[in-house]
């Protein structure tokens, strides 16, 4: 089907309008005839008039001549109107149909008018599109800035904070680590100072109980001296020999190795050297600690390096020897 068969003729506007109009005017053009007959139809007035020529007295008169007799003044009546004649009605307003257009033409038009209409409605809605586009993205920029302030101020607060933290935390580290090192340090010295205690009273012990067992031994031997075997000065060793203990001294002082730059004054040291008959070290003990544990233990690796011991004049080995050791008389 073409476009053609769905066009339609508009009716004519304003009809009604044009036939009251019509009524309108042959009311007014009746009662205006009406009232026109009606007044020129009343009967006009009759008015009759004597004309007379005046002549002076003065003059002589002339023979009169015979007067006609007057004839009388005939009005003639005015002339009957005359019948108006019946207006002609004035005839409606035409109305100019509108003008009616070949249906490819008005269907062109009518295109060509919604086309337009779509053209600025589409133009409308890219340019209400626009603007809402905008004020989207200025709103998304404008809260984008704020969530970026927001969010560098706070990883600057809390930059700050973890270094206050940081720094806070590593003052209690220090703290603690120089607490922890006294604690242990003091702890070292006390089991130090203990161990050296019971060292010394370990080292007196045996001393006192080797002393005694000397002593013994010594009473033995010097009741068999007494029952003439002639053997108990030489089997005390060093009490024969005044210089033997000298010269076993003298080797233990030179394979003593130690730093004595931080040692103040020269503290003397007390020790005994038990041996066995061969010349071998069976121990070593401190009698009198020098106060300078490191000194001590360097005397205590010399006597070891030192042996075997020799034997004294008589070819023997005492069971023990007493010296004496400086810590500046390496």
């Amino acid at each position: 089907m073409s476009d053609n068969a769905h066009y339609t003729i508009p009716k004519a506007p304003g009809r009604w309008r044009a036939i009251t109009l019509a009524l309108v005017m042959h009311v007014a053009l009746f009662l205006f005839f009406w009232i026109g007959i009606r007044w020129q139809s009343e009967t006009p007035l009759t008015v009759e008039a004597e004309i007379w020529d005046p002549q002076y007295k003065e003059a002589a008169p002339l023979p009169t001549p015979p007067q006609p007799e007057p004839q009388p003044v005939v009005v003639e009546p005015p002339p009957q109107p005359q019948p108006q004649p019946e207006p002609k009605p004035i005839p409606p307003k035409v109305i100019d149909e509108p003008k009616v257009e070949k249906p490819d033409i008005a269907l062109q038009k009518e295109k060509e008018k919604k086309r337009k209409e779509e053209q600025e409605k589409q133009q409308k809605l890219e340019q209400e599109k626009a603007e809402k586009a905008k004020a989207e993205k200025d709103k998304a920029d404008k809260l984008k800035a704020e969530k970026e302030k927001a969010e560098k101020e706070q990883a600057e607060r809390e930059k700050k904070e973890k270094l206050e933290a940081d720094k806070q935390k590593k003052l209690k580290e220090e703290k603690q680590k120089e607490e922890e090192a006294k604690k242990k340090a003091d702890a070292e010295k006390q089991a130090a100072d203990k161990k050296k205690q019971q060292q010394a009273a370990a080292d007196a012990k045996a001393a006192e109980q080797r002393r005694q067992e000397d002593l013994k031994r010594m009473m033995g031997q010097a009741t068999s001296a007494t029952g003439g075997t002639g053997t108990a000065a030489k089997s005390q060793g060093p009490k024969g020999s005044p210089d033997y203990a000298n010269r076993l001294g003298a080797k233990i002082k030179g394979n003593t190795t130690f730093d004595n730059a931080g040692v103040s004054g020269n503290p003397a040291g007390e020790y005994t050297v038990e041996l066995f008959p061969d010349g071998t070290v069976r121990s070593v003990r401190v009698n009198k600690p020098s106060g300078v544990p490191g000194f001590d233990e360097a005397v205590r690796t010399a006597v070891m390096k030192s042996q075997p011991f020799p034997a004294d004049k008589d070819g023997k080995v005492p069971s023990s020897f007493t010296f004496t050791h400086y810590p500046k008389d390496q």
